[in-house]
């Protein structure tokens, strides 16, 4: 502490006295009586000093009271200062007590370097000299100083009395780093017989707790012989600035079961902890408490109790206690917008403001950023911007705490470049800024942006807390960074800054493992680095093993959470159903789930609900989706938006968009998700006529410029064959995302123009776009659909190698089918063996498929056998390998397994085709000229051109064969005669569907076919005649692509 002991003249000095005699002159006749009464010796002062009589007998009591209090009666600086002059002038007694007093009234009035002139210039110095002269330092601000000044007096033989050491402890809490000093004056408390004081040990109690040294604190407590009010209260407060709302509620009912009174202050503290703790049942207890106290009227107090309900949502009870108050201060009104903020209502917190401004003539940095924590949406961006005007106004834009603020609003209203310009403005920025930066590039998908930032401030080595790695750890988690090696050195930055343990920062890192499917070291920061996992953590893990399709995993973490005693939250519950996605996985996981859903209380939930709604719909049970959707007491948007996307992904298209329209007729508004499931609903059923509707209403309501509605727009021409019309939606080269390029990718590959995709993957390499495992699968389908098994090979090779998209089931499909469709059957075995995924249905669909194809039974058998047992209601193992039992002429077994079948009660997707014509969908079943009609929910009836179809069909047939046409009976699946077979073949509902389109053909119009399953072989030489014969483009979309027929060609060159 040596380096403390400075000279006490440190401090530059008045260069002349604080009064002159002119001054004395004017102030002199400005507070001395009038009477001009002439100076005599007092013969009683002891001292002999000269005196004015009437001094004693003058009506300002500052004045008449000076002989008995000195300087330290003085309230106004104005008095002091014409005192002073006479005291300078002789003219009052100069005594120790009356110099000590005079340092006070300097101090006081914020004037520290005349209280320093003063002790400088003392004649002689006592205890209370520098007792006076340290108190006025340490409020001045000057720590250093303050120390300087206790190590002088020490040297000088005075010790100093409680009410300074406790002044000096104070000093060192509000430097923030002093803490050495701290412990070392802790040291000479105990030497002094000091450490007995209350006064003292309350100053002690609350240095520790600013050093967040807890338990020091809570020791140092218990051994105190005598306890206040501050000193519970200091300890309270402690425990609440370092995140221990408990302690401090179990530290106040200990006080209050010792019979200990209460203050504002303690008051304030619980019911803070209260709100903390979100507990409002013992947030009114207190309240209760307060009324008994008769606290109820005090500012702070009612400040506390408006913050609290308005934390829990209830307004009501804010606002009451608001409007009662007799006097509210600038927190009071601060606290009241914040409330109003905090619950979304924004326009009764400018309201609010407004009434600020009448009322009240203060508002602080603390009012404008209440208020800007409402303007935190696209809605709001213009009065946000409106109040950074004021805060520009009041001069406020310097203070970093506003400017803070300011950053969140930007970037919570979509402005990510307003808050690049302000955080470059801020001229002294703190973790805060830094933090909120980072924040705002991942919000905004700037991943790049934000690790160059956080680049910038390690090369200022400035120390980073958990925020800043929690943050940048999200930053390498997204799939435009991808970004696995910088991640895994973020987390040894976090250890060597002694993070290694953060709870904050090990859910970041759990969560980033489980990005990249390393789950292995998503489990060990789990088990082995963070001491007390919480529920985020396992909800982290649970939610790393659902993305990467671990089942069984995710149900194992989530076990372990109810046998260790963790409090399921909805998150878990959410992400533990996210992953089941077959029967199997319902009857095993699912149904039970929901029944724990149902005895928890859980079912309420809207996120739960919803949930619900999708898993459902993922393993084939739309019944159950439906029947959990019309339970529901209330229907929200949500809600609808999750129903309407489970029944366009799962083929009930009709209902997603029934559902839609009900939607938008009950005004209960549509929004960004509403169309996107619109959309896919639209895309899936190929009715062009009706996307363009929904696009049509979405430009209308100003979603046009939303890009997930845009890319779903742009999806959903693609899927109906429009490309020209995606083309023209497609954003300029520049602007484009990833999910853009994607969506371009995935159409060309449908259409099967591979050169066109592998074209638009390369651009979208050269614009600087990652690619991602979207990218990938819709690349690998390209190749898949142009039987390029090299091009897709390499592919999947340099997905991992150069890009580091690490395999999923999708991709690992796209190379089964690739190498089963060209009959690399070993190869495909093989890479089953070793894919880092479980097979699940679609890998063995897939091969199974290719086996058909290629007449492998052997092969299919072990493939069909897999896919029974994943799901034994799933139609397709069943039909797949009859088929390739029937191709090959194996009769007996296609009967074993139609009769299996039947035992099993699995009942085979019919096969159905449509046209849309005349705003009307006609659909066909196999061998049927009845149809039904997209918007009737009649049964089907005959056709009315069912003669004209059945007439159709015998021209085709007889067209086609002149022109060379031959049939292949082996696509006929029944064991029949030759005659029979190509009677069967001529059933098909996909050459229905095309007579129906060519009796109602328009002249120069294509002709469009849509068929629910893969086309078969014959049918598909049958277009290629017919667009031969007929001037009419035909196409054709099954579920896997598009087959554009003109001129006897076919755009898939016979490989599908």
């Amino acid at each position: 502490m040596a380096r403390f002991c400075t000279p006490l003249r440190a401090l530059k000095r008045p260069s002349s006295p604080l009064c002159t005699t002119s001054l004395f002159s004017d102030l002199l006749h400005r507070c001395i009586d009038k009477r001009g009464a002439c100076v005599i010796a007092c013969p009683d002062d002891p001292c002999g000093y000269r005196i004015h009589p009437w001094v004693p007998s003058h009506p300002y009591p500052e004045i008449s009271q000076f002989y008995r209090k000195g300087f330290s009666g003085v309230t106004k600086e104005v008095v002091g200062q014409a005192l002073h002059a006479l005291f300078l002038k002789g003219l009052l007694p100069s005594s120790t007590l009356y110099w000590n007093t005079l340092i006070y009234m300097c101090s006081r009035f914020g004037n520290i370097r005349a209280a320093w002139y003063v002790f400088d210039e003392m004649p002689e110095r006592n205890a209370a000299s520098w007792n006076t002269m340290i108190s006025g330092v340490v409020k001045a601000g000057l720590y250093r100083e303050a120390v300087g000044l206790f190590l002088a007096m020490r040297s000088g033989g005075f010790d100093p009395n409680e009410f300074v050491v406790a002044s000096l402890v104070t000093a060192f809490n509000r430097s923030e780093e002093m803490m050495y000093e701290g412990l070392q004056v802790h040291g000479f408390v105990v030497k002094s017989g000091l450490v007995s004081d209350v006064f003292v040990g309350s100053s002690l109690l609350h240095f520790y707790g600013s050093y967040g040294f807890l338990t020091e604190a809570h020791k140092f407590f218990k051994g105190m012989p005598l306890k206040n009010v501050v000193s519970w209260t200091s300890l309270m407060v402690g425990y609440s600035n370092t995140g221990n709302p408990e302690e401090v509620i179990s530290l106040y009912q200990q006080m209050r079961a010792e019979g200990h009174e209460c203050n504002e202050n303690t008051l304030t503290t619980a019911i803070s902890c209260c709100g903390i703790l979100e507990d409002e049942v013992l947030g009114c207890q207190v309240f209760g408490h307060v009324i008994k106290c008769g606290y109820e009227c005090n500012p702070s107090v009612a400040n506390s109790l408006v913050s609290f309900f308005g934390n829990l949502g209830n307004l009501v009870d804010s606002c009451y206690i608001f409007y009662g108050m007799e006097e509210r201060d600038t927190i009071s009104w601060n606290s009241m917008i914040t409330a109003y903020a905090h619950n979304q209502l924004f326009d009764e917190a400018l309201g609010c403001f407004h009434l600020m401004r009448h009322a009240h003539d203060e508002l602080n940095a603390a009012t404008l950023s209440s208020l800007l924590v409402a303007c935190d949406s696209m809605d709001s961006s213009k009065t946000g911007k409106a109040i950074h005007g004021l805060v520009v106004k009041f001069g406020l834009d310097q203070n970093v705490c506003v400017s803070n603020t300011l950053l969140t609003m930007y970037s919570c209203s979509g402005s990510c470049e307003d808050a690049e310009f302000l955080f470059r403005g801020i001229p002294k920025r703190d973790m805060i800024s830094w933090n909120s930066m980072l924040a705002c590039y991942v919000k905004h998908g700037k991943s790049v942006a934000a690790l160059e930032l956080l680049a910038e401030l390690l090369a200022m080595r400035v120390s980073m807390n958990h925020v800043t790695f929690a943050t940048a750890l999200a930053a390498c988690s997204t799939q435009e960074l991808l970004a696995l090696g910088k991640g895994k050195a973020l987390h040894a930055l976090a250890i060597i800054n002694g993070l290694q343990d953060n709870l904050v920062v090990g859910n970041s890192l759990v969560t980033f493992y489980g990005k990249y499917s390393l789950m292995t070291e998503g489990k060990k920061v789990l088990r082995e680095v963070l001491k007390k996992p919480d529920i985020i953590t396992w909800n982290a893990l649970i939610g790393g093993h659902a993305d990467n399709q671990e089942l069984e995993e995710a149900m194992i973490a989530f076990c372990a959470v109810r046998r260790g005693g963790w409090p399921v939250n909805y998150i878990t519950i959410v992400n533990v159903l996210a992953p089941f996605s077959s029967s199997r996985d319902l009857y095993l996981y699912g149904m039970p789930i929901h029944a724990y859903i149902v005895l928890s209380g859980f079912e309420s939930d809207e996120y739960i609900k919803n949930s619900l709604i999708t898993m459902y719909a993922k393993c084939g049970d739309l019944d159950s989706s439906s029947s959990v959707f019309n339970r529901l007491d209330s229907i929200s948007l949500v809600t609808c938006n999750s129903m309407i996307a489970a029944n366009a992904r799962h083929g009930r298209g009709e209902d997603a968009l029934e559902l839609f329209v009900k939607i938008y007729d009950a005004r209960i508004g549509l929004d960004q998700f509403s169309f996107s499931g619109a959309f896919a609903a639209t895309a899936n059923l190929a009715i062009l006529e009706e996307g363009k509707m929904v696009h049509g209403l979405a430009i209308k309501l100003g979603f046009d410029w939303n890009l997930h509605v845009k890319n779903a727009a742009m999806d959903m021409y693609g899927k109906c064959g429009e490309i020209s019309d995606l083309l023209r939606l497609l954003p300029p080269l520049l602007d484009r995302t990833r999910p853009s390029w994607n969506i371009l990718i995935s159409a060309y590959a449908r259409h099967g123009v591979f050169n066109q995709a592998r074209e638009t993957f390369q651009q979208m390499l050269e614009s600087g776009t990652k690619p991602d495992h979207v990218s990938f699968v819709s690349l690998l389908s390209a190749c898949n659909h142009r039987g390029l098994v090299n091009e897709g090979l390499a592919y999947y090779s340099s997905m991992t190698k150069e890009f580091g998209v690490p395999p999923a089931i999708e991709h690992c499909v796209c190379i089964i089918d690739l190498l089963g469709r060209s009959g690399r059957f070993s190869e495909a075995e093989k890479f089953i063996k070793e894919m880092p995924v479980l097979p699940n249905g679609h890998v063995w669909r897939s091969l199974l498929s290719s086996c058909r194809i290629h007449g492998n039974l052997e092969l299919g058998k072990i493939a069909a056998q897999h896919l029974i047992e994943l799901g034994p209601s799933d139609d397709s193992a069943y039909v797949l390998y009859s088929n390739a039992c029937a191709s090959t002429g194996r009769w007996e077994d296609v009967e074993n397994l139609r009769n299996q079948m039947e035992l099993s009660n699995v009942k085979k997707q019919p096969a159905c085709s449509w046209v849309k014509l005349k705003n009307r969908v006609s659909s066909f079943g196999m061998g049927d000229l009845s149809h039904s009609h997209s918007h009737s929910h009649s049964h089907s009836h005959s056709h009315p051109q069912a003669e004209q179809i059945g007439a159709k069909l015998k021209e085709l047939k007889k067209l086609i064969a002149e022109a060379g046409y031959i049939p292949d009976t082996s696509f006929a699946l029944h064991d029949t005669d030759d005659e029979q077979k190509e009677h069967n073949l001529w059933s098909h509902s996909e050459r229905i569907a095309l007579a129906f389109a060519l009796v109602n053909a328009t002249p120069a119009c294509p002709i469009r076919v849509f068929k629910n399953l893969r086309v078969c072989g014959d049918c598909h030489s049958v277009y290629k005649y017919a667009s031969a014969i007929f001037p009419e483009t035909i196409i054709l979309r099954d579920p896997y692509r598009f087959h554009h027929f003109s001129n006897g060609k076919c755009s898939c060159d016979d490989y599908w």
